[in-house]
């Protein structure tokens, strides 16, 4: 009896210990969780093959007109939780060792650009650019859309849509299409087709016959 009293003992012993250390781990857990949301996700981005596919699904039609366009109608910037909008969100997201105040604005860590390859340590040499541009998007059917609408394009962060890239860069593709601009770095240039074809197949967005061939062409390189 006393040895069984004894097993007993031990089995109660080695419960305690799994007890406490499943609480530790759920301390753990609640603890960095603000800033396990603020992690790479996986991005809702079509394969190589599944890209071609879309592409050939979206409507071809002339670029229309600026017209009416103002990137007010893109409300941008959304609170994403934890004190970070969009913009922070995505820099915590696509850098490393990213240190942040209270406000969640980046103070020190290190960003890779995929447009051009090139890394930098200071978030003001980065900007966070929209795959697909705002004025792009209002061109090629966003112009018809809610501002709730717009609202989720400016801010999507579940498809391809924003990547944090050096500033220049960023300030010379503008509100460009493929056909008229492209990465420095043409090894990103089949990630780049297969983010904007994503990104406007999503949404329902037109592409121009000049576009298309771009994208095409870039789409080859995979």
């Amino acid at each position: 009896m006393a040895t069984r009293a004894r097993q007993m003992t031990t089995t109660q012993r080695l419960l305690l210990v799994i007890t406490l250390a499943a609480v530790v781990l759920a301390v753990f857990w609640f603890v960095s969780g603000k800033d396990d949301a603020l992690r790479p996700r996986p991005a809702d981005t079509a394969s190589a093959a599944d890209a071609r596919k879309q592409l050939d699904e979206l409507s071809v039609a002339p670029r229309g007109s600026m017209d009416g366009y103002d990137r007010k109608k893109y409300p941008h910037w959304d609170n994403q939780g934890n004190n970070c909008n969009t913009r922070e969100f995505v820099l915590k997201r696509d850098g490393k060792d990213v240190k942040a105040g209270p406000d969640c604005a980046p103070t020190a860590g290190s960003w890779t650009s995929s447009y051009d390859g090139e890394t930098w340590t200071e978030p003001t040499d980065i900007d966070i650019d929209h795959m697909v541009p705002l004025a792009q998007s209002w061109v090629s059917g966003a112009k018809s859309w809610t501002e709730e609408k717009r609202r989720q394009f400016a801010n999507d962060l579940t498809r391809p849509q924003l990547f944090a890239v050096t500033d220049n860069v960023n300030q010379e593709k503008s509100d460009k299409a493929p056909d008229q601009w492209k990465p420095p770095l043409v090894s990103f240039w089949c990630t780049y087709a297969t983010d904007w074809i994503t990104v406007k197949h999503y949404y329902g967005l037109t592409v121009t016959t000049a576009e298309k061939t771009a994208l095409s062409d870039m789409l080859a390189r995979c």
